[in-house]
């Protein structure tokens, strides 16, 4: 062959591209294990209770106003009946709730969910029941109202365990369902219709316990709303449309306190408007939509129970990183070439590009069975065992085998110190890409590049000048 160095570059591009489409399948399993785990999430969601939302409690009447109406004149002149159905709220000056988050893990199959029994006591106060009071709109009407309602709405009603309720310190009962247009999910208790007169407020707690999965929200629904969670959970995530105000994070579990004004929030309007509720999964950023009403959504905060050592979204950020794998490799095994005058064949290429390949695949098997950085250590240690070994034979040399299984090494140690680090990892990578390329830089500054195109016949691969790389 003429130019033995294009042929073998052609030959490289091929075995990079056979990798490369290698790479895209293990992608997919990670993927369809993504999606599996998914579903076994949504499988403990069907079977115990799904993402849970708390609503109030807050008071309702449904009412009906009907009044008549004259049509026609003379003989032709008919009286009818209109009537409007409304629904009068009431929400609490005052909301205070604190609740304690007990973590419990369900497995379906290989996949572990976080579930959670929480355990709350609310507290509202309402300084008037003005709201319950029906307005007429047309003179002369008459005005209906069913007695008052005091209810809780959640996400998941199949997710309470126990409640109890207080009105003004006397234990009433408890019913299930909200009576409610849009929140019928939940519990309730009727009111006396006396109470709808009263001028000196009302006050109720209620007591539940409530099993969720993955993630709570809070609808803030009074003029100043206080709430304090505390979970043995250590990895909480913060989302929703509030922060809280105080927070504090150990080893233990963490603490968290929203305090929010009426002024800061339009909870209040959008559950008289009957937005719906939103667990804190499906509210988009801040920053994409300020305006929570405009997406339907009720405005609210949660708290998800996530795993950071999620073995899946790790192994799929893993294999991102495959194609720099494979290509720094056959970086090393090119200098190896260049400077050693040593002759590699491609499918010696495609062989050590299909052990790294091989690594991401034994992660994410491993991973399902082991803790992450066990599951890592293991198919690591066996990758750069293999390539060592290999490598001393393919470059003719322990010496060369070595240095090369210890630069495959230190490339997984890189990639698992990417995989931990979440706000540095692009300059680490950044700086780490530097590096090597400047070392090859200077390792091939004194490289006649023309005199590799130019070779002819079955001399080394190589064609260094004498001294190159001095």
């Amino acid at each position: 062959m003429k130019h033995p160095f294009l042929t073998k570059a052609a030959a490289l591009v091929a075995v990079i591209l056979l990798l490369l489409f290698g790479l895209g399948r293990i992608e997919d399993i990670v993927r369809d294990r993504q999606f599996y785990r998914s579903e076994a999430a949504r499988s403990v969601a069907q079977s115990l209770a799904g993402p849970q939302t708390l609503l109030g409690p807050m008071l309702h009447s449904a009412c009906v106003e009907t009044w008549e109406v004259v049509t026609g004149k003379g003989a032709e002149r008919r009286t009818g009946e209109e009537r409007r159905e409304f629904m009068l709220t009431a929400m609490p000056d005052q909301l205070q709730v604190r609740s304690g988050a007990a973590m419990q893990e369900r497995a379906r199959g290989l996949h572990k969910v976080n579930a959670y029994t929480l355990k709350t006591h609310l507290t509202a106060r309402w300084p008037t029941l003005a709201g319950l009071q029906p307005r007429s709109t047309v003179k002369g009407s008459r005005m209906q109202c069913g007695a008052p309602i005091l209810m809780l709405a959640v996400g998941d009603a199949r997710g309470i365990r126990t409640a109890r309720v207080e009105v003004d310190g006397q234990a009433l009962a408890l019913k299930p369902g909200t009576f409610h247009p849009t929140y019928t999910r939940g519990l309730h208790t009727p009111l006396p219709e006396a109470l709808r007169a009263r001028g000196d407020g009302l006050s109720a707690s209620i007591e539940l316990e409530l099993v969720g999965t993955e993630r709570l929200a809070i609808v803030p629904l009074g003029g100043t709303t206080d709430v304090q969670l505390q979970s043995s959970w250590p990895h909480p995530s913060f989302a929703g449309r509030f922060l809280p105000s105080d927070r504090t994070l150990n080893a233990d579990g963490f603490t968290a306190r929203w305090t929010l004004s009426s002024l800061a929030t339009t909870a209040q309007q959008d559950v008289a408007a009957g937005l719906k509720l939103c667990d804190g999964a499906a509210d988009a950023p801040y920053a994409e939509s300020a305006d929570t009403a405009a997406r339907g959504c009720a405005d609210s905060f949660s708290v998800a129970f996530v795993d950071p050592v999620n073995p899946y979204s790790l192994s799929d950020r893993a294999t991102k990183y495959g194609v720099l794998f494979i290509a720094l490799t056959f970086v090393a095994v090119g200098m190896f070439e260049l400077m050693q005058r040593l002759r590699v064949h491609p499918m010696q290429y495609l062989l050590v590009g299909s052990a790294l390949c091989s690594f991401f695949l034994l992660l994410v098997s491993l991973s399902e069975h082991l803790a992450f950085g066990a599951a890592y250590a293991l198919a690591a240690s066996a990758c750069v065992l293999l390539l060592g070994y290999y490598a001393s034979h393919m470059l003719r040399s322990a010496r060369r085998g070595l240095p090369f299984g210890a630069g495959i090494a230190l490339l997984y140690a890189l990639l698992y110190l990417l995989l931990q680090l979440e706000q540095t990892a692009l300059v680490v990578g950044a700086i780490a890409l530097f590096a090597v390329l400047a070392a090859v830089m200077v390792a091939t500054r004194r490289l006649d590049w023309y005199a590799l195109s130019s070779r002819r016949g079955g001399g080394a691969t190589s064609a260094a000048q004498p001294g190159a790389g001095a």
